[in-house]
């Protein structure tokens, strides 16, 4: 059907959908990016965070007495817990800011949509606000079913890969018992580092999956039917009734100019009953005689009729008429094959001016 959206988005509507802020984006692939990223800051962090939990559990048992903690001494006392926990915090968290605005970018691109941050009115009506609520807590919204399953879905499988680290190495975990707390810290840590490493991989392919299907999902949006793509065309090519105008416009000026040329022609190169070229020869603006005006039928005899009137001579060649009319754009020389051709006519001319002028002189 003519309506159904069946085509491809053209260039120009994928333009206009990116600067509305529509975009192909996958939340679940910038989360498990930016987690996995986390992750590895936290390792790169590790010894300057122990360093500092060093420092801080030095302080907790060698300056605080719990006799000697009095109300007014709480702010001093927890000042330190305060310095030492932004030092941990603040490098962490503005690494994470850092690696995510990276990987937006890497994601979506350039991007400044003026539309997304618009206030739009009509969505505050008490019907909008209503029918935003129904549509998200409607489970049997078919939006609500795919991003539910989704959920469940990635839930499954990100604790399945937790799980089966544990699972695999329940046996070093019941060997813990009874061992000396370095030994127990270093297998502990050796399985929540390889558990979260599993998770962290979990989640990145589930981000590419879902990156594919959130393309596939913008694709088949912004798809359109023919019949916008042909408004479309028409929208950039410009209404046919405009672009009629317009170039009748050109046209008349084109003949306005050329008319206004051929009195200061040399002579009239003409087929008597079809085509007039009026020709003009400046050294010192061309090596060759330029085409000024040319025209047929009723163009040519427009063009006969003012170089009469302006006593520009008129030579009757049909051959060399129709070759300089189909080969020569106006304001361009002639080509070099004409040059023999043309060189006659003008000599012929420059020849009979001067006789006139002899003649009448004497």
């Amino acid at each position: 059907m003519a309506g159904e959206r069946t085509e491809s988005a053209t260039p120009k509507r994928r333009q206009d959908e990116r600067k509305k802020g529509n975009i192909a984006k996958s939340q679940d692939m910038i989360s498990a990016l930016t987690i996995s990223a986390g992750v590895g800051i936290l390792i790169g962090l590790s010894s300057y965070i122990l360093e500092k939990l060093k420092i801080l559990l030095e302080y907790t048992f060698t300056h605080i007495k719990p006799n000697d903690i009095e109300t007014n001494d709480i702010i001093a006392m927890l000042a330190p817990f305060a310095k030492i926990s932004g030092e941990i915090l603040l490098p962490f968290l503005l690494a994470i800011m850092v690696v995510t605005a990276i990987i937006i970018r890497m994601q979506v691109g350039p991007l400044f949509a003026v539309e997304k941050i618009k206030p739009k009115l009509d969505k505050f009506t008490m019907s909008s606000i209503m029918n935003g609520l129904k549509k998200m807590f409607n489970p049997f919204e078919p939006r609500n079913l795919v991003e539910m399953a989704k959920s469940l879905f990635k839930m499954l499988v990100i604790g399945y890969c937790g799980y089966s680290v544990v699972n695999s190495r329940k046996d070093e975990l019941f060997g813990l018992l009874g061992v000396d707390i370095n030994t127990a810290f270093m297998v502990l840590g050796s399985i929540i580092i390889n558990m979260v490493v599993n998770m962290c991989v979990a989640m990145l392919i589930l981000g590419f999956l879902d990156k594919k299907y959130q393309d596939h999902e913008y694709e088949k949006s912004i798809k359109m039917t023919k019949q916008e793509i042909k408004d479309e065309y028409k929208n950039m090519e410009g209404d046919p009734i405009i672009k009629s105008k317009i170039r009748s416009s050109q046209m008349q000026f084109m003949r306005q100019k050329m008319m206004s040329a051929v009195p200061q022609a040399d002579v009239v190169v003409a087929n008597p009953t079809h085509f007039s070229v009026a020709l003009k020869y400046d050294r010192s603006k061309a090596a060759a005689p330029v085409v000024v005006a040319k025209g047929v039928d009723y163009m040519a005899f427009k063009i006969r009729e003012i170089a009469k009137a302006n006593n520009v001579p008129i030579v009757e060649n049909k051959p060399l008429a129709r070759a300089l009319y189909k080969l020569v754009p106006v304001d361009s020389v002639i080509p070099p094959d004409l040059y023999v051709a043309v060189a006659e006519i003008l000599a012929f001319v420059y020849n009979k001016n001067n006789s006139t002028n002899i003649q009448s002189q004497v």
